[in-house]
């Protein structure tokens, strides 16, 4: 690994090539994860192009979702009718369609029937017609609430969707909140690293070394690539690798971030090794990474893929978590198929059940990174038995020379009861008083 930044494209959710629609940003209220529906990704582009007010962009907000009670997703057709009830004109849903895999079907009541209208993929957008084409499913719906247009009746009214709703992005909104980045300002240089989308280069933007993540693939892969950058826009912190922005052109897209010229924290331990990281190192990197989740813990996020490998480190020795790609809103529900077991709380590999106590499980296994000098957890177990071994009561002996107290808040972290592990911020007020005792 050249740079730490390299391994931060990984996602945990599959998207085949036509789906617009894979999971969902949700309220507080609803356990589930948010992925991002950006539909055209060559409509974003143009809108680049077309946008008059780019030097306006200075100000940057985070980027909203839109709400898209109407969405169903895989139901069948029997059943959208049975929902569609008393069959109002103009009472309406959207499923995923049964018949043709990655298109949409749009349910229309009218005169005590329904309606069935397929929304096809085509050329990256939606269309029913093959006349009116539309970047994302809120934007179809809208056109179509507004005026017929060829429909049996207008859309006057949805059926909202029990339980948890689905969201999706317009993709405008990344230029209208002022995250696009002009392609002329950025300069590309060496490759530095490799994530599941393409490479990670080295930059140059208005002066300053960047990060650079490339996707290569203009398809519906950006689904999955925007994610960490939606979640990036909402987050301001000293120890989170900041979001400087977007490129887009036909070719590919672009997510900057700043530079973190020291790299990964795991390869920096091993790199370095005992004769040169210091103790003082050592509890400067759990507090800069403490800190960080502490305030995604307020935040209400979840990081899901906290590991040594996921903290960089600044020219200036900070360490900064970063890896946003699997990270979403507090306690939902996940298959865990693809998560790192050695990192990840058996709660959240056993139920798919994640909230910030299984982080703080996770943080446990960084602090024994950290105090091991970048040594693999659970070296000795098959990965197949990790869990099985955990959940009869087998813990990891302190690294060498690590501190009592921070052996304890390993344990601490590492207690089945997720209610029993302590708070980022309780952990944090612990190893601020240790840093002030620590010396080198």
């Amino acid at each position: 690994m050249d740079h730490g930044y390299q391994n931060t494209g990984r996602t945990h959710f599959g998207t085949t090539p036509q789906q617009l629609v894979t999971h969902s940003f949700c309220d507080r209220a609803s356990p589930v994860s948010p992925v991002t529906n950006i539909g055209s990704y060559t409509s974003f582009v143009q809108h680049v192009k077309d946008d008059k007010n780019m030097n306006s962009l200075q100000r940057k907000a985070q980027v909203k979702l839109n709400a898209m009670p109407w969405f169903h997703g895989k139901i069948s057709r029997e059943m959208a009718e049975d929902l569609l009830t008393p069959k109002e004109n103009g009472l309406f849903l959207v499923r995923e369609s049964t018949n043709y895999p990655g298109d949409y079907t749009l349910c229309v009541c009218y005169i005590g029937k329904v309606e069935h209208y397929r929304v096809k993929y085509k050329d990256n957008q939606l269309t029913i017609d093959d006349e009116e084409f539309f970047e994302n499913l809120s934007q179809l719906v809208e056109h179509y609430q507004k005026d017929a247009d060829g429909l049996c009746t207008q859309l006057t009214k949805s059926l909202p969707k029990k339980g948890k709703q689905e969201f999706c992005i317009d993709t405008k909104s990344f230029i209208d909140a002022g995250w696009v980045i002009q392609e002329q300002e950025l300069q590309l240089n060496e490759t530095i690293g490799k994530g599941e989308f393409g490479d990670v280069l080295l930059g140059v933007y208005r002066g300053e070394k960047v990060a650079v993540k490339m996707l290569k693939d203009s398809s519906v892969e950006a689904q999955k690539f925007l994610t960490e950058a939606l979640l990036m826009t909402s987050l301001r912190h000293e120890n989170l690798v900041e979001l400087l922005g977007l490129v887009l052109n036909e070719k590919h897209l672009l997510l900057v971030t700043e530079y973190m010229g020291k790299g990964s924290l795991v390869e920096y331990l091993r790199s370095r090794g005992r004769l040169h990281v210091t103790k003082k190192d050592q509890i400067n990197f759990a507090v800069d990474t403490c800190s960080g989740m502490e305030y995604l813990e307020f935040r209400k996020v979840v990081h899901r893929d906290l590991a040594a490998r996921n903290v960089l480190i600044s020219e200036a020795g900070v360490a900064k978590v970063a890896d946003f790609g699997l990270a979403r809103e507090e306690n939902y529900i996940v298959d865990a198929g693809k998560l790192p077991i050695k990192w990840t709380a058996p709660e959240a590999l056993r139920q798919g059940v994640f909230s910030n106590k299984s982080d703080m499980w996770s943080f446990g296994v960084l602090l024994w990174e950290i105090y091991s000098f970048g040594r693999v957890p659970y070296s000795r177990i098959p990965l197949i038995d990790v869990v099985k071994h955990v959940e009869k009561g087998y813990r990891m002996e302190a690294p060498e020379c690590c501190p009592p107290e921070i052996y304890e808040i390993m344990r601490q972290a590492w207690d089945l009861l997720p209610e029993r592990r302590p708070t980022f911020k309780d952990v944090k007020t612990k190893l601020a008083q240790l840093k002030v005792v620590t010396i080198n």
